[in-house]
């Protein structure tokens, strides 16, 4: 089969198309043909061996796909020949790939797999974001940074669908923002402007109950000044570069909590509620609460100049990198 093979931890441009042997079923592993391919933060730092888990080289990346099920154990949820969406440990940049079949899960017969290639592993960190870790109640605000990407608008989105009150945006440039207001934010500000005094303004002055940051840096130190009491700050991620540090006092002195989402890292500890995620999604999805943005879609060819276009910052939404037309 043809893949997207890594060989050196150059970056994207050690990515090449070549032949590699296809997976191989075992037990609990889905075996699917991937018809498209999202691409995220989690790529990029692979290829450059930034990432906390370093695959033995040559391999392949790519954590997130959707196709059409070979082969599937017998207890499994999906069965061959159903339309799936799956995340995996890598492999996804393939045209076929395997993935545990705790996270394989169907998707609809009306559900383009461009867009279902993106909706695993963004909406569900979205999910355990906003609904499990971040406890958001129907009424509440949420300020969404990094608002334009593929993280970004799934979280406005899914803090739409669970009830939030005004979503706020920050996201960079007249384009991104009008892709947030599109995602669903209610007000979209700029990270250039005053956005902390523009927050507290929009929220009557008692700042925000949710935060959901993915940057981190500066923007980290900065929620903080414009969070309600009793707020929640979700770190999801440091696209930004820096990891911030905190001087808990502040978190003292309005009673707010910080707290990781690590949608990768739960999974160990509970392999239930990814499925349980997944069956809000869907059903928020068919009743037209979820849009995922589909940014740019590269054919496998072009797979590095994807990772490279997301790096820099030039696609909004989720890229796609497309195996198969159908």
């Amino acid at each position: 089969m043809r893949a997207l093979l890594l060989r050196e931890l150059t970056g994207p441009a050690g990515l090449k198309v070549e032949d590699v042997p296809e997976p191989e079923p075992g037990e609990g592993i889905v075996v699917f043909d991937v018809h498209a391919a999202g691409v995220g933060f989690v790529d990029m730092l692979v290829t450059k061996g930034d990432y906390q888990i370093r695959p033995q080289l040559p391999f392949v990346p790519g954590i997130e796909a959707a196709g059409v099920v070979r082969s599937a154990p017998p207890d499994a949820a999906v069965k061959p020949g159903d339309r799936v969406a799956a995340t995996l440990p890598f492999g996804a940049f393939a045209e076929v790939a395997a993935a545990p079949a705790f996270l394989t899960f169907r998707i609809p017969d009306e559900m383009a797999y461009d867009v279902a290639a993106g909706f695993v592993v963004n909406h569900q960190t979205a999910h355990l974001g906003l609904v499990r870790r971040g406890r958001l109640a129907a009424g509440e605000s949420v300020l969404v940074h990094g608002a334009a990407g593929g993280v970004g608008t799934a979280s406005i989105q899914v803090a739409k669908a669970a009830g939030a009150g005004a979503v706020i945006a920050i996201a960079g440039g007249e384009g991104k923002q009008r892709v947030a207001l599109a995602a669903g934010a209610d007000i979209a500000v700029d990270p250039g402007e005053d956005w902390v005094a523009r927050v507290r303004e929009a929220t009557g002055g008692l700042g925000v109950d949710v935060v959901v940051d993915p940057v981190g840096g500066e923007r980290f130190d900065l929620s903080l000044k414009c969070m309600a009491p009793g707020g929640r700050l979700l770190v999801v991620g440091f696209a930004g570069g820096t990891i911030p540090t905190l001087s808990v006092n502040r978190l003292l002195l309005r009673s707010i909590d910080v707290v990781g989402v690590n949608y990768g890292g739960s999974l160990p500890f509970d392999q239930e509620f990814p499925a349980a995620a997944h069956e809000d999604l869907i059903r928020w999805w068919r009743r037209g609460a979820l849009d995922p943005v589909v940014g740019a879609i590269y054919p496998l060819e072009e797979g590095a100049r994807a990772l490279v276009d997301f790096a820099e910052r030039r696609v909004a939404g989720k890229p796609v990198i497309r195996v198969r037309e159908g």
